[in-house]
Order: C-alpha cells, then sequence, then structure tokens
C-alpha cells in the first residue's frame, strides 16, 4: 500500500478520534434506530394506569376541590364512590378554623359527565329534592353557558348556623325553598355573568332568640340586573308574621351589598325586641340591616 494512502488513513482516524473525544462524532443515518419492543410495552402500560387512575378517581378528590372552592365553607364528608358518580354528606362550616358546622340531614349522590353537555352534572338528595337538578352546557360566542335546571329544592334552616356568625347566634329554624328559573352562568372578561333568576323563600322561621314561633315567612328575589355587570338585583320582602323585613341589593356572586331594615308588629313588639337589637343597629323601633 503507498505510503500516502496509509497516511492518509491514519490522519482520518485521528480526526474520528478526536471528535469522539469531544462530542463531535458524527451519527450514521442508517439503518435507523428503532425503539426497543420494552419501551412501547412500558408506554402502553403508564398510558394504561394512567387511563384507569383517571376512571377510578376517588370521590375525596371532588371533596378536597369543593373545600379548596369554598375556603372550607362547604364541606363533603365522608365522600364515597368516584370523582364521576360518588355521595357524600354536605357540611356547612365557618371556614379554616372554625368550630361552627352543621351538617345536612342524609347524603347527597352526583353524576359528573365532563363529554356529555346535555347533562354536565346531575344532583340528588334525599332530604331535600323531590327530583334530580340538573347542570348542562351550550356553546356561545364567547365560550361556554352553563344552565341550571329549573328544579325546586327544599333545605333545613338550620343548616346555616354552621356558617357561624351572625347565623350561630340567631339559631334560625324553618324551611328555605330554592326555585331556580332559567338560571344560567357565562365566564366573561375574567368573572360569572349571572342570567335568570332565583327566589328564596323562607318558610316558617324561627329564633332561638324570640319567643315568637314562627316569626313569619320571608321571599327573597335575585333576577338578571339591569347594568351589564352579570350582578344580580336582590329584593327581601315579608310575605306574612310578627317579624317585618324589607330591603334591595346586589349580589356579584362573590359578594353582597345590601340595605333594609326589620321592625315588629305592634302586638309582637316585646317578644322581638330582643332580636331586633341583634339583628342590626337600633333605630327606635327599628333595625338597621346592612351587609357589603
Amino acid at each position: 500500500m503507498p505510503l500516502k494512502t496509509v497516511m492518509a488513513a491514519k490522519d482520518r482516524s485521528r480526526t474520528f478520534a478526536l471528535a469522539a473525544r469531544h462530542g463531535l462524532a458524527p451519527r450514521r443515518a442508517w439503518p435507523p434506530q428503532t425503539p426497543a419492543p420494552w419501551r412501547w410495552a412500558m408506554t402502553g402500560v403508564m398510558l394504561g394506569a394512567m387511563a384507569t387512575l383517571l376512571l377510578c378517581a376517588p370521590a375525596q378528590w371532588l371533596a378536597q376541590g369543593v373545600a379548596w372552592a369554598t375556603h372550607d365553607q362547604l364541606l363533603l364528608q365522608e365522600a364515597r364512590g368516584t370523582l364521576w358518580q360518588g355521595s357524600a354528606q354536605v357540611v356547612l362550616a365557618g371556614g379554616a378554623g372554625s368550630r361552627d358546622a352543621q351538617a345536612l340531614p342524609g347524603r347527597i349522590a352526583w353524576t359528573l359527565q365532563p363529554l356529555n353537555t346535555a347533562e354536565l352534572l346531575s344532583l340528588q338528595s334525599d332530604c331535600c329534592m323531590t327530583a334530580p337538578m340538573h347542570l348542562r352546557a351550550s356553546r356561545t360566542g364567547y365560550g361556554v353557558q352553563l344552565h341550571l335546571s329549573d328544579t325546586p329544592s327544599h333545605w333545613p334552616a338550620a343548616l346555616l348556623s354552621g356558617l357561624g356568625a351572625p347565623w350561630n347566634t340567631l339559631q334560625p329554624q324553618g324551611d328555605l325553598v330554592l326555585t331556580p328559573e332559567r338560571l344560567s352562568l357565562q365566564w366573561l372578561s375574567g368573572q360569572w355573568r349571572v342570567e335568570g333568576s332565583l327566589k328564596l323563600t323562607a318558610r316558617d322561621m324561627a329564633s332561638r332568640l324570640s319567643t315568637l314561633k314562627p316569626m313569619g315567612t320571608y321571599q327573597v328575589d335575585m333576577t338578571t340586573a339591569a347594568s351589564p355587570s352579570g350582578a344580580l338585583d336582590v329584593t327581601l320582602r315579608t310575605v306574612s308574621g310578627g317579624l317585618l323585613l324589607s330591603g334591595q341589593g346586589q349580589w356579584s356572586g362573590q359578594r353582597l351589598r345590601f340595605q333594609g331594615e326589620a321592625s315588629a308588629a305592634p302586638e309582637h313588639e316585646a317578644a322581638l325586641d330582643n332580636l331586633l337589637s341583634i339583628m342590626g343597629r337600633r333605630q327606635g323601633a327599628r333595625s338597621l340591616l346592612s351587609w357589603g
């Protein structure tokens, strides 16, 4: 072999060795490298495990999410089943660190179907609903709008005591009837826009602070505000009873602003005097109510 050929071969060997030492050696383009069979098997196992975990996600995950979103004021205790279909006992509490808590009698069951917009969520409570309450979704030009079915529900007023002050002092008793009508929510410009109306009827209300039982029946009407803010106008009126309540305000979904007054029918002033002093700032025979 000619000396010139031998020297050229040695130079090429030195060049490749130096390039390899510094991580610059060219990669062979052929034959193409294919993943080992065990890699495909591991990928399949991991995907299967993730799908199984998602399908069998425990109901406790929903309970933790609800507690976080409501700052520990709405709790789902003794959660059973899965994230998609389960049940729990509803508890209203005063928030983190609060000792006030009130549990709903019985359990509430849910079915969650993220891919079914016709019935995104279904709720059923044996103690408080005669029929399931449904939440469905529809697409709009601005995103997704959520619609609540016009399903009435009945809740014990004693449940409010779990929220802390002032409810733990008032210790309300009676029956709360919630009646939604074409109620929907839409996320716009960083806030929820509410449409429709919600009626709350507080029937045969009583309190441990008054000997008058019941004190009366009251109605709160929440309807879409005339302004484009997406808030609800709130109106309180007395349907019947010795305790007279009235007022107006606005609820934005995050904050309630309300101004009203409470007074007693002449024949019940003595029985309601102590309660009126606690409900708000006294102004003669009236008690001024203010929130927000």
